[in-house]
């Protein structure tokens, strides 16, 4: 097996997240051997201000670095598909920001092409690896809320509110159909998902756009939504999904309601989770190894009281990524190319069902594009 500081990534995309790739795989002690950007220039500008080694001059060149075992891809939306395939026919391990595709053919594709590679294929999932959203997955495993029964909460964010504010994530063209539920609330539907053991099976969305023009262009993709959620084996859930709600710079909210307990937990305030009871008190549980299950203690790095936040997910995240990865072969403790085409499933019931203005079932039965 592989020592980890032997193995060599590079990453495709400069922004926010792409240095965020960054940061977590060299506190790994992973070998980062540089940056592709959607121009050299500005690539080359991010390689200097992180301490890289020269940026690739195209995406090519990068896939064609023998140094390179992973590559990870954080660029707009529309890119994800022929940039996954193409670093694996090269040989390489993929690590794809979500949503893993545009559309769940393209996704399919995806899947079928990293399975047969037997490379490693993960999606950024990372907010699975909060150190007590880990633990919860344990408790609800283990049955320590009961059977599970209501999912309900949020995900809110303000940057879009004004009517100045864009993004590359408002094209359709770039960003896909849906823009909030396919940004965030994918992230709320896939952690949901992964703490209950429950699947999503229907959907019924109300999408809104607000603000009809954005900078003098034209707007169609949503700033927010209402959906409620039908899981696996009858449990319910109620999701709220907003891009201009004044204040919330990045709450994700749940609250998971069992026949015996209950827990919620907000990533604004991600080292406390409140577990609910009825006949005796309630309590809040900090972060702290000491206290967490072994799937929390995986998850966490810091003692009780040292913070830990949004970049140590993913870190733990390529943890478990890079460990399949040394040993040769994918693992089972990370979200895969299955999950990401999973959740491009849910997105396109969703969307369907807000056109429609219906209930509309997950269809799992996708044809791969050719």
């Amino acid at each position: 097996m592989k020592a980890l500081s032997e193995i060599g990534a590079a990453v495709a995309g400069t922004g926010f997240i792409g240095v965020v790739h960054v940061e977590a795989l060299r506190r790994l002690g992973i070998q980062v051997h540089g940056v592709v950007g959607s121009t050299h220039d500005r690539a080359a500008a991010r390689a200097r201000e992180l301490g890289l080694p020269p940026a690739y001059g195209s995406f090519e060149a990068m896939l064609d670095d023998k140094r390179v075992d992973v590559v990870h891809i954080t660029t707009p939306n529309h890119l994800h598909h022929p940039q996954a395939k193409a670093a694996l026919e090269a040989g390489k391990h993929v690590v794809c920001e979500k949503p893993l595709t545009m559309t769940s053919a393209e996704s399919a594709d995806l899947l079928r092409a990293a399975e047969t590679s037997g490379r490693v294929h993960a999606v950024n999932y990372n907010l699975r690896f909060y150190p007590l959203c880990q633990h919860l997955h344990g408790m609800v495993a283990a049955g320590e809320l009961g059977d599970v029964r209501l999912v309900s909460g949020h995900y809110l964010q303000d940057w879009l509110l004004l009517d100045t504010d864009w993004n590359w994530r408002v094209d359709p063209g770039l960003g896909g159909e849906l823009r909030a539920v396919g940004d965030i609330g994918s992230h709320w539907m896939d952690l949901t998902t992964f703490l209950t053991g429950k699947k999503i099976t229907s959907v019924m969305a109300d999408l809104a756009t607000f603000i009809k023009q954005r900078d003098g262009r034209e707007v169609n993709t949503e700033d927010a939504a209402t959906i409620l959620v039908r899981y696996e084996d009858g449990v319910r859930g109620a999701l709220t999904v907003s891009q201009l709600s004044p204040g919330r710079k990045n709450s994700l909210r749940f609250e998971i309601d069992g026949a015996r307990s209950a827990a919620a937990w907000d990533s604004e305030r991600p080292d406390e989770l409140w577990i609910g009871h009825r006949g005796r008190s309630s309590e809040t549980l900090l972060r702290d190894p000491v206290l967490l299950n072994a799937e929390g203690r995986r998850a966490t790095w810091l003692p009780g009281g040292h913070g830990e936040g949004f970049g140590d997910t993913f870190k733990a995240l390529y943890a478990a990524v890079y460990r399949a990865v040394a040993a040769g072969k994918p693992g089972d403790d990370y979200p895969t190319f299955a999950d990401g085409h999973d959740a491009i499933l849910v997105l396109e019931a969703v969307a369907r069902s807000s056109r429609e203005r219906r209930w509309v079932e997950v269809d799992r039965a996708v044809k791969v594009a050719n």
